[in-house]
């Protein structure tokens, strides 16, 4: 088995390997995760919404339709 501490890969000579062997992995996924919200869609669901700005209309009439009934139902008692 090889040693994990060798690296096997050819890296270009413009980056210095001393910098890079003592990084720690994943040291600002917490922070970067705090700014995204990516979503990943089915295939078949991509398929319809083929655009952000599809998905995102969708949704937003989604929100619609959802507010309107909690207001209907609320009148209806």
């Amino acid at each position: 088995m090889a040693d994990r501490t060798e690296l096997n890969d050819e890296l270009r000579p413009e980056y210095d390997e001393t910098l890079l062997k003592n990084g720690i992995r994943g040291k600002y996924a917490k922070q970067y995760a705090v700014g995204t919200n990516i979503v990943r869609l089915a295939p078949d669901v991509a398929a319809a919404f083929p655009t952000e700005e599809a998905v995102n209309e969708a949704l937003r009439f989604v929100l619609k339709v959802m507010d309107d009934a909690k207001h209907l139902s609320r009148h209806a008692d």
